[in-house]
């Protein structure tokens, strides 16, 4: 599938609402809602078997203003909450964390992107990514746009953050020609799970590097009606 350019290539977004929605973050393609629910728990609805870049804005969270601008994948601060997100991981699954081969070039634009989110003293307090992934061995099909690393460190928690990083990955890879985002997430995430199923994401075929577990849950949203 021909990507369109992605409206990162050039910009930067400073968030400029409030972010007042309910949101706990942890790593990754794994992010937290502000949802209380059990590990392993899903939203009881799952168990039923126009292009438009985002406008450059600015607003303060608790006094901070929030900027959120593409770096590269190895950027040293992508590589710093990389590690934070990384350890979280390994706390929670015990596993060392997130083993699918990740290379920089994947969030490159057009046919992706990596975003940090940086407070008014310029300190990187989220992250998220996303890259093209097309039919392939691994379960993706043609049109998704994988979701990766989303994370908010703790201190920046619960105050909407992780949803408007989403929502500003969500618009870039919809204006970047793909048709589905997808991500895997995990059964002792539930704040994840929850931040996703309150975002419209609904269960589909397990794809990717964990597809085999049994712990792996992969979510998808349509980004084109």
């Amino acid at each position: 599938m021909a990507a369109a350019r992605s409206p990162f290539t050039l910009t930067e977004v400073t968030v400029s609402k409030t972010l007042s929605l309910p949101s706990l973050t942890t790593p990754s393609g794994r992010v937290d809602g502000g949802h209380s629910q059990h590990p392993g728990t899903l939203p009881a609805h799952w168990t039923r078997s126009s292009r438009r870049p985002p406008a450059p804005t600015s607003a303060s969270t608790d006094g901070s203003h929030m900027n959120i601008r593409p770096v590269p994948f190895d950027h040293p601060d992508a590589v710093k909450l990389s590690d934070e997100v990384q350890a979280e991981y390994h706390v929670r699954y015990g596993d060392g964390g997130d083993a699918t081969p990740l290379d920089a070039a994947d969030f490159r634009p057009p046919n992706g992107v990596y975003l940090i989110a940086y407070d008014e003293d310029g300190t990187p307090v989220a992250t998220g990514g996303w890259r093209s992934r097309d039919k392939n061995a691994e379960g993706n099909e043609d049109g998704d746009a994988e979701l990766k690393r989303m994370y908010v460190i703790k201190s920046m928690r619960g105050r909407g953050l992780a949803r408007r990083m989403l929502a500003v990955l969500e618009d870039d890879a919809r204006a970047a020609g793909r048709v589905r985002m997808v991500l895997e997430t995990g059964d002792q995430q539930p704040e994840a799970v929850a931040l996703y199923a309150s975002s419209g994401y609904e269960p589909c075929t397990k794809f990717g590097y964990y597809r085999e577990y049994e712990s792996s849950i992969c979510l998808a949203k349509q980004l084109r009606s």
